[in-house]
């Protein structure tokens, strides 16, 4: 016993000096580093989330979100134009770039060889990297002078050239994440390829294939550049997918520019209300996969 009792003895005062080791102490300042960087990576989006709250919270009222904008140096006014645009722009960059965009990464993982996945995927990576100002030069180019006109169509081709990259990759790491011993299952009870990656792989691969679509609709609903040379602006409601349609980017960058203190007001509740349109595209794709996992 009396051995027993100095061994935990000598064991406990080693425990101690190693604490107080170069290599533990290494460790902590190492910890308290990463943890100060975190803070300081969360920082910049709580202050932006504040101060936009802030300045936006007080326009905040039922007119916001029903009435057309005002006119310069009249009070009142809302939104709503802005809001229905905005949902209508970004609804057609998803119809285009989600299903293009998935069924990419799933030839990209499922049925390319390598030499022509990494091209494709060199191209992808490219494509991510591309100003959203020369999509809207493109975009501008292709529909708004073959047309005409600005429009709604116009500006959701621009955004969903934003979107691709963005769905492609994430989708891609999706489905490669996916265990190999699923499809060997698959295809040992008769299944083919397609039905493996239709009834198997694609379900397993939901959860991460909603996150990278909402990361997508956050980057294209925030997009100014794109819209005003292929949508334009309207301060009146929608009137069609090939008339000048209005959004809430172009309105807060109208509005923020402008020397009415009243339409910089409106200005700041737009852009609290595309922060909050976000988030809830956030929580919902959340929400929707939150029990399902491979």
């Amino acid at each position: 016993m009396v051995q027993n009792q100095q061994y935990l003895d000598n064991g406990g005062s080693s425990l101690i000096r190693n604490n107080s080791s170069p290599r533990a102490l290494f460790g902590i300042v190492m910890t308290t580093l990463a943890g100060a960087c975190i803070g300081l990576t969360i920082l910049p989006l709580f202050a932006v989330l504040l101060y936009v709250l802030g300045k936006g919270f007080a326009r905040l009222n039922l007119d916001l979100f029903t009435k057309l904008p005002p006119a310069a140096g009249q009070t009142g006014g809302g939104i709503a134009n802005a809001i229905i645009g905005t949902l209508v722009v970004v609804g057609i960059a998803s119809a285009i770039a989600v299903p293009i965009g998935v069924l990419a990464a799933v030839y990209l993982s499922e049925f390319s060889d390598r030499k022509t996945a990494r091209w494709i995927r060199f191209a992808t990576n490219v494509l991510s990297g591309v100003p959203s100002i020369i999509a809207g030069v493109f975009a501008y180019s292709l529909i708004v002078l073959t047309t005409g006109t600005f429009s709604a169509l116009a500006g959701g081709i621009a955004l969903s050239l934003l979107m691709l990259p963005t769905i492609v990759r994430t989708t891609d790491e999706a489905l490669q994440i996916i265990p190999q011993d699923i499809r060997w299952a698959s295809a040992g009870v008769g299944a083919s390829n397609y039905q493996t990656v239709l009834f198997i792989v694609l379900p397993a691969a939901v959860p991460a294939i909603l996150t990278g679509v909402t990361l997508a609709v956050a980057r294209a609903a925030g997009e100014t550049a794109p819209l005003i040379f292929t949508a334009l602006n309207s301060n009146f409601w929608p009137r069609g997918l090939m008339n000048p349609t209005p959004s809430l980017s172009v309105l807060v960058y109208n509005f923020a520019t402008s020397f009415d203190t009243k339409l910089q007001e409106l200005a700041w509740a737009a852009s609290l209300v595309l922060v909050f349109l976000v988030l809830l595209t956030s929580v919902l794709s959340r929400w929707a996969t939150r029990n399902k996992m491979y």
